[in-house]
């Protein structure tokens, strides 16, 4: 708070207390006999009403005094002084001291009731009544006095800040300081080139000479989208360190509060804190969909704050006051719900993807978290980056890094300050299929009927020549499901063709052939569900989205963008052709899923009898068991798309 409102708050303090010592001046002055008497307490003692009673009837009292017909205070006379002369209230008064003694009566008692006497001479009983001042001065000065005190907050706020709550605006924004960030641009090991398209920005930032003279003007708005976990924001604070420019960095949701008006004003408060600096500043707006989503006519109250908001960013961003002394750097996971007005040109110029990591780009993650660790002598680095790489298609940096402390931490559970082979296979599948959790009162069918179903997946993704590889099966349950049949690509694809569709769909339909070729129709189990809506899924896919099929014209219907329709956007009669369409790709792999497996019935019981004795086999031993009886993958070449 400001040194203003702190003298403020002082003063309407001490005139509280001046009002209350002058209150209880002249509220015990009274006058007797043509003289002014105060009554001065030297001792204030609580009594119940028996013994009250008894020091009445002892004449102990000077006098009694009955205030609001309930609480009774005795008077023991003490002594007087001489008359003093009280300037404060211009009068002559003649301190009386007493020693009091209180007790409360019941209010269906009269005096009478207890035998006190108002007409005895030695003992003078007065009714004493709130005055209607005072409790108006009790009751509202309080309240005005609050009145008086917002109302001058309001006024000060509104010069201050332009809006009459901007005293209760905390910050929403921090500024980075270069010793609480230790994040390079080496550590931040494969985004070549993303860290391309921002190394201009602090290059600028050093060297803005370079560019002046060569009529070059900086992109004074960087908008870093793509998948989650990429680390979007380590490139940021990567950007803090290597600039040594003042960074200010908050998050959407940071600006978001009850009350209205503030959103904006969180914003303005921010780029006025970045325009104030002497030098260039970067602001850093961490998930800026959370204000910066799509404007929508049928507006409630949340989305009018957040209209509000998004159109204060515009207006910084590009408004009036064109202010080239900020660059502002935000990151978000949905770039698709942003609203066209802040991906236009003049605002977010520079717009840089994020992707998730090749495999040579994987390597380079690994590298920097293994740098620091103490592996076994036996264990090759190279080798073990290589491997873990491979295994690890669809991980992202953040993924990278859970894997890697959870291999440390299960080496830390065993004692051991130092990592080995099987620490890593430990951290890969309780980060890939959660941790083990085995089931003691599983029945011994059930146990085989997951078996069998495991093993069918992964023979025909050994068979099948488009299916992805094997990399380990497991009967053990786990707490996100209860058995594990780990694929893994070979590569990284960016493409997926009709025939790896078709694979896939013949793999997963495997689970209910398997399930009638072995145990009989009669004992198909529910567990094929999940397979059966991923094939459903896959089939309705190729046939509306990517026209995969015999429809033509090829026809294209986004699910996702239309599920807030009541209608299809398609004739019935062209509902009944997709239908065919589904049914027939469906139908044709289930019978070629289930020829492979009347044609493989002796290799699986062998591969099943192998698992339910072990619980686990990896790729090496499922490939030896079909050397042996000479199970070859179809030699088919890859087809032209």
């Amino acid at each position: 708070m400001k040194k203003g409102l702190i003298w403020f708050i002082v003063i309407i303090w001490a005139l509280l207390l001046v009002m209350k010592f002058w209150w209880s001046l002249i509220s015990d002055v009274y006058k007797q006999d043509g003289k002014m008497y105060i009554d001065q307490v030297q001792k204030e003692k609580k009594l119940n009403l028996s013994e009250f009673i008894k020091m009445y009837d002892n004449n102990k009292f000077k006098k009694i005094s009955v205030e609001n017909d309930k609480n009774l205070k005795g008077y023991v006379f003490l002594w007087t002084w001489k008359a003093q002369n009280y300037m404060s209230l211009n009068m002559t008064v003649y301190p009386l001291n007493y020693d009091t003694y209180n007790t409360i009566k019941p209010l269906w008692t009269s005096l009478k009731g207890l035998w006190i006497s108002l007409t005895w001479a030695t003992v003078t009983v007065n009714y004493k009544q709130e005055w209607l001042l005072k409790q108006i001065l009790i009751n509202i000065l309080p309240i005005l006095l609050i009145f008086i005190l917002l109302m001058f907050l309001l006024k000060w706020s509104l010069w201050k800040w332009g809006w009459p709550l901007g005293w209760i605006v905390w910050n929403s924004w921090k500024v980075a300081k270069s010793e609480n960030v230790k994040t390079r641009f080496k550590d931040v090991a494969w985004m070549e080139e993303v860290k391309d398209e921002v190394k201009e920005i602090v290059d600028f930032l050093k060297k803005p000479q370079k560019y002046i003279k060569a009529w070059a003007k900086i992109p004074s708005w960087v908008l870093l989208y793509g998948p989650p976990w990429n680390w979007k924001t380590l490139l940021a604070r990567a950007i803090a360190w290597e600039s040594k420019v003042p960074f200010f960095y908050s998050s959407g949701s940071e600006f978001m509060e009850m009350f209205v008006g503030m959103w904006a004003a969180k914003v303005r408060e921010l780029f006025k804190k970045a325009k104030d600096v002497w030098w260039p500043a970067i602001v850093f707006i961490d998930e800026i969909d959370a204000v910066g989503k799509k404007r929508w006519q049928w507006a409630t109250w949340w989305h009018q704050e957040q209209e509000q908001t998004l159109n204060q960013i515009l207006t910084e961003l590009d408004g009036f006051e064109n202010n080239h002394k900020i660059i502002v750097i935000a990151a978000t996971n949905r770039i698709d719900t942003l609203d066209p007005a802040l991906l236009r040109p003049g605002r977010f110029d520079r717009k840089v993807f994020v992707s998730r990591p090749t495999l040579e780009e994987r390597k380079e993650i690994f590298k920097v978290y293994l740098i620091d660790k103490k592996l076994d002598k036996d264990l090759k680095i190279e080798k073990l980056i290589e491997s873990l790489s491979i295994r690890t298609v669809w991980f992202v940096w953040a993924d990278i890094a859970n894997l890697v402390n959870e291999t440390a931490l299960y080496a830390a559970k065993n004692d051991r300050d130092y990592l080995i082979w099987d620490d890593f296979e430990y951290a890969l599948e309780k980060v890939v299929a959660w941790p083990e959790k085995k089931i003691k009162s599983i029945q011994e069918l059930e146990r085989k009927i997951i078996a069998y179903h495991e093993l069918w997946h992964a023979l025909t993704a050994h068979l099948l020549p488009y299916a992805d590889p094997l990399e380990k099966i497991s009967i053990v349950s786990r707490w996100m499901a209860l058995w594990l049949t780990w694929i893994v690509p070979k590569k990284d694809q960016l493409l997926t063709s009709k025939a790896k569709f078709l694979d896939e769909i013949t793999s997963l339909l495997s689970w209910r052939v398997s399930e009638e070729v072995f145990f009989g129709k009669d004992n198909i189990t529910t567990w094929a569900s999940n397979d059966m809506s991923r094939v459903y899924k896959i089939v309705y896919d190729m046939v509306t989205k990517y026209g995969m099929s015999e429809f033509w014209p090829i026809m294209y219907f986004d699910e996702e963008q239309n599920s807030w329709q009541m209608y299809k956007p398609f004739s019935e009669k062209l509902s009944e052709k997709i239908d065919d369409q589904v049914e027939k790709i469906i139908s044709n792999a289930y019978k070629k899923s289930r020829k492979i497996i009347l044609e493989n019935k002796d290799v699986l019981h062998k591969l099943a009898d192998k698992l339910l004795e072990k619980e686990y086999m990896s790729k090496e031993e499922f490939a030896e068991i079909l050397w042996k009886e000479n199970v070859e993958p179809e030699d088919i070449e890859p087809k032209k798309m």
